[in-house]
């Protein structure tokens, strides 16, 4: 779970203005975000089933918004897997 500073400082690094808060590029910033969290804590706690299914839950929708992100804005899709190192 992102704390609402951590959505903040997600947001104001990928946004595109200032009142962007639902793009395509900001919401995959925020999963991203999500999904590392999850990581770490499924290292510390690796028989947690119930955070791996959503871990994999939220992987599917990055790649799905990923992929409509490559067909709809290519140029904005490199430079977002650059920013996040994906």
């Amino acid at each position: 779970m992102l704390s609402p500073r951590q959505k903040k400082n997600v947001m104001k690094d990928i946004s595109i203005h200032d009142k962007d808060t639902g793009s395509t590029g900001v919401q995959i910033g925020l999963i991203t975000k999500s999904v590392n969290e999850l990581v770490s804590h499924l290292k510390k706690n690796p028989k947690d089933n119930h955070s791996r299914r959503g871990l994999l839950k939220m992987v599917g929708k990055r790649r799905r918004l990923l992929k409509y992100m490559e067909t709809h804005d290519e140029k904005g899709y490199k430079a977002l897997i650059k920013k996040l190192d994906l």
